[in-house]
């Protein structure tokens, strides 16, 4: 089951410009930066009360992000769901006909395992399932 939104992915060129430009529109500073290598991003989060704002720089330019934003332009890349059983949430929205990209789940930022669901099922909205790594 789905628990709520956890984050709200947004694909950006230049990290330094973004944290300014996200910590005056928030009124708080990022909690957490981090290298993902396994998405070949840089990531950097704000929190509001409850919601999340993860930025995403790419680190190479073969990156899905890279690719995006060569596409798309900045701007929200994502939305990520939380989930407490990632595994029994992927076998269920498979059986509803979501299909999963390939090579998930796997660790990504904040602590968390990730998948995510192909956009040509969900209205082409890229959807993050995201679970806290149990340690």
């Amino acid at each position: 089951m789905l628990t709520n939104i956890e984050h709200i992915g947004i694909a950006i060129k230049e990290m330094h410009a973004s944290n300014a430009l996200y910590t005056a529109l928030l009124g708080v500073p990022p909690y957490k930066s981090e290298g993902v290598e396994s998405e070949n991003v840089i990531t950097s989060f704000f929190k509001v009360n409850q919601t999340k704002i993860e930025l995403l720089q790419a680190t190479d330019d073969n990156s899905a992000i890279a690719k995006f934003i060569e596409k798309e332009g900045e701007g929200i890349h994502h939305i990520a769901f939380e989930t407490n059983d990632l595994q029994a949430e992927l076998e269920r929205l498979t059986k509803e006909g979501f299909e999963v990209l390939k090579g998930f789940p796997k660790p990504g930022a904040d602590n968390k395992m990730v998948a995510f669901l192909h956009p040509r099922n969900t209205n082409g909205v890229l959807i993050e399932l995201c679970m806290e790594i149990q340690h």
